[in-house]
């Protein structure tokens, strides 16, 4: 008997420690949805749009410069691209960015999904933002340097 109770009161501490952390965390939530907002301002399926744009906008610029350019002496900086355009050829590095991106956006829309049925709507936005856009201005950045190495 006294063994039941110490389970009941040791479950009833649980339970009131997560219906705290519950609590806190719907507070928590509206800054970071604001924060996401601040971040990206449009709807989720503009980004994983964005996201896609600046993928294929990141190969074509690589292509232009290691294929087009003419200048021999540049080569792919990051290592799995670079592995993907020995072995497979221009080919190969579209298939390497293209699963870079479906893996990216599979994730952000899974961990999206499960936050916004576990009742976290703010928290799945800034989930779904945080884990594309870096992809989104690392593409970019990359971009620009591709334009600099081919024009410069």
């Amino acid at each position: 008997m006294e063994e039941r109770d110490s389970l009941d009161s040791v479950l009833q501490f649980i339970k009131g420690r997560l219906r705290k952390a519950v609590e806190r965390d719907r507070r928590a939530e509206r800054y970071m949805e604001a924060a996401s907002r601040f971040i990206w301002r449009w709807r989720e399926p503009w980004l994983l749009a964005f996201v896609i744009f600046m993928a294929l906008m990141d190969y074509a610029s690589t292509y232009a410069v290691l294929g087009l350019s003419g200048k021999s002496y540049l080569n792919e900086a990051g290592s799995l691209a670079r592995w993907a355009l020995e072995k497979g050829g221009f080919a190969g590095l579209f298939l390497a960015d293209l699963a870079a991106v479906f893996a990216i956006s599979i994730a952000a829309i899974a961990l999206r999904f499960i936050l916004l049925r576990s009742g976290f709507k703010g928290f799945g936005r800034a989930a779904f933002v945080f884990l594309l856009l870096p992809y989104a201005v690392m593409a970019l950045v990359a971009v620009i340097n591709n334009l600099l190495l081919a024009y410069l």
